[in-house]
């Protein structure tokens, strides 16, 4: 008897910590970018950058996480084939948003890098 069955390994998502790389993604106004070790370090995620890819590469393009925010320490989108072509669409959406990309592709991080403000508890 032949039985055909496929394995597939998926690594267990951490979903607590790509929780905090959402809500800290969505904080970025519109018009401005982060980086991918910016966002990590905002989560509470200190050098880990390369979590902040996994986890935005486990993300929806139509999710409610405005992932087109994020760029690379460089000011540049990061390009990769495993993306089907959202390269071109984070450009467009950025452009979109009045951000600008100078001849090399690249952002003026000290012109559009979002600065986070601290979140003052309110005293009860």
């Amino acid at each position: 008897m032949l039985v055909n069955f496929h394995l597939r390994y998926t690594k267990p998502m951490p979903s607590s910590s790509y929780s905090k790389i959402y809500a800290a993604i969505r904080r970025i106004p519109v018009g401005k970018v982060a980086t991918y070790g910016q966002i990590a370090e905002v989560a509470g995620l200190p050098r880990q950058p390369r979590l902040v890819g996994y986890a935005l590469f486990q993300q929806e393009i139509d999710a409610n996480v405005p992932w087109h925010r994020v760029v690379n320490a460089k000011g540049e989108i990061s390009y990769s084939p495993a993306r089907k072509k959202a390269d071109q669409l984070q450009r467009i959406l950025l452009e979109g948003e009045g951000v600008v990309f100078n001849e090399r592709g690249r952002i003026d991080l000290a012109q559009y890098r979002w600065i986070p403000t601290t979140r003052r508890r309110q005293a009860t």
